[in-house]
């Protein structure tokens, strides 16, 4: 009978154990959840460079063509253009 009661005062010392290391899983993101949203902030950086680079070389050949206020959005997005660059990972050679 004493085995019985003994089985009974482990579970309820480890209950709230139990139950405060499920609310830290709930609680903290997983290194695989970190991941995927690092690789989906790069790629919306990678997608809104490669907008900019399109929009500056439309502007540039207007601007080659004599388009004053083109010139001054060519200088505005290359500055853009400038701050994502350093944001975005270079992968290494042979990938």
């Amino acid at each position: 009978m004493l085995a019985g009661c003994l089985g009974t005062v482990a579970d309820v010392v480890t209950a709230p154990v139990k139950v405060a290391s499920k609310g830290v899983d709930l609680a903290t993101t997983s290194q695989s959840e970190a991941d995927e949203k690092r690789g989906r902030e790069i790629r919306r950086r990678e997608e809104r460079l490669a907008k900019l680079e399109r929009e500056y070389d439309r502007q540039l050949a207007e601007c080659q063509d004599g388009n004053r206020r083109a010139c001054d959005e060519a200088t505005g997005t290359y500055a853009e253009m400038q701050q994502i660059i350093p944001t975005i990972p270079v992968e290494p050679e042979g990938n």
